[in-house]
């Protein structure tokens, strides 16, 4: 999968003589809920492009937005390497034609670090 990287060749430590520098992976889990059919419609023309440049992102392992049972409501799971490649990622869908679309959709997100 393009701009992902198996968790196991991921660096998590390495001890330099006296320096230990320690990766931390970021996690966020949740769920991107429309408030009507509308919203839902947005969400199924601009997902696959946001897809595609997100999987692609330098720091990024994974990258799962999937429908549920119910038409309105989508399950988020990202994973990046550390909080620069998150933080990268989150300035990039700011300004990007997703963020702009979806800006009023509900999120109901939860970042962990691991």
């Amino acid at each position: 999968m393009p701009g992902s990287t198996p968790s196991a060749f991921l660096p998590t430590e390495c001890d330099d003589a006296d320096t230990v520098f320690r990766v931390t992976p970021v996690e966020l889990t949740g769920q991107l809920i429309c408030r009507d059919q509308d919203e839902a419609a947005l969400v199924r023309e601009h997902l696959p492009r946001h897809i595609d440049l997100t999987r692609a992102e330098a720091g990024c392992t994974r990258f799962d937005v999937t429908p549920t049972e119910d038409s309105l409501v989508w399950t988020v799971r990202e994973v990046f390497v550390d909080d620069d490649a998150f933080a990268a990622h989150q300035r990039r869908v700011a300004d990007s034609v997703w963020g702009h679309a979806t800006t009023g959709i509900e999120r109901r997100y939860r970042i962990t670090r691991s």
